[in-house]
């Protein structure tokens, strides 16, 4: 049975169960019996079965996590190496688990699964055929087009790309990632037909100033966002997570904050029929 929202809408219980320490629009956390996992509202509301878990789930892999989701959901997860390879749900069952940073479901009941600890884990899902998609997104992801591929991959399971609902969950935000002015050109470039100045990247609210000669900081989120609303998807229907990994220590891993390797899941079942 899926678990009940604990209370909609809220931030996380933090010491003590009437205590909170965020509220957040258009997202919510999720209590069962093994924690709380954030959802968005908007894949939520299309009954698509969702969650990214944070660091306090530490230990438990996919295939415990799928089941606070949906219970005889099958499992699937790639090897992530920050590239764009994505790949149909069904070759990805089983360790050693194929190099990839996407899925795209190709039957019914697949629960997908990312994990990170700073890039953007990325739900895509379609109301229509039922069909979903998680993508780990880092700036190499991003800038090598991750998002575009799974989009392209779901039409041609008969997705509409104005019609998707996407959720980029929980990363690291622009005031805590400070990048070489390169790769945030390399991302630019990579978020529609036209090459992407600096200028124009700060003014879109991609990039922010940063004193130090070379550098910026980089927005992966509102990144993700403009490439995937430049390719055809709907603004409203693209939901930001203002959670930072960096910020919040006690509710993620981040490689940035920490160098250690750790990180957190994030998963979300398909409801195509078969």
């Amino acid at each position: 049975m899926a678990p009940t929202p604990a209370h909609r809408p809220s931030g996380e219980p933090f010491q003590r169960p009437d205590r909170y320490f965020n509220v957040l629009e258009q997202w919510t956390w999720v209590g069962c019996y093994g924690g709380y996992y954030l959802t968005a509202d908007l894949l939520h509301a299309a009954g698509f079965e969702h969650g990214f878990f944070t660091r306090r789930w530490q230990g438990r892999g996919p295939e415990e996590l799928a089941g606070y989701l949906s219970t005889g959901a099958s499992v699937h997860r790639p090897q992530q190496v920050h590239g764009n390879v994505v790949l149909p749900a069904s070759k990805a069952t089983e360790s050693p688990w194929p190099e990839a940073d996407g899925l795209v479901s190709d039957r019914g009941g697949q629960s997908l699964w990312v994990c990170g600890a700073d890039c953007t884990p990325v739900l895509i899902a379609d109301p229509d055929s039922g069909h979903a998609s998680a993508c780990h997104a880092g700036w190499r992801g991003v800038a090598s087009r991750i998002l575009p591929e799974a989009v392209s991959q779901l039409e041609a399971l008969g997705a509409r790309r104005e019609r998707l609902l996407v959720a980029l969950g929980p990363a690291v935000s622009a005031p805590n990632y400070q990048v070489e002015n390169a790769v945030a050109e390399m991302v630019g470039n990579a978020l529609g037909s036209r090459q992407q100045s600096l200028q124009t990247l700060e003014r879109d609210g991609v990039t922010q100033a940063d004193p130090e000669h070379g550098r910026c900081r980089l927005d992966i989120r509102r990144a993700a966002f403009l490439q995937l609303v430049n390719l055809g998807l709907r603004a409203d229907r693209v939901s930001l997570c203002p959670l930072c990994t960096v910020s919040e220590p006690d509710l993620f891993h981040s490689w940035r904050r920490d160098q250690v390797k750790a990180v957190q899941w994030s998963g979300i079942v398909g409801q195509a029929a078969a």
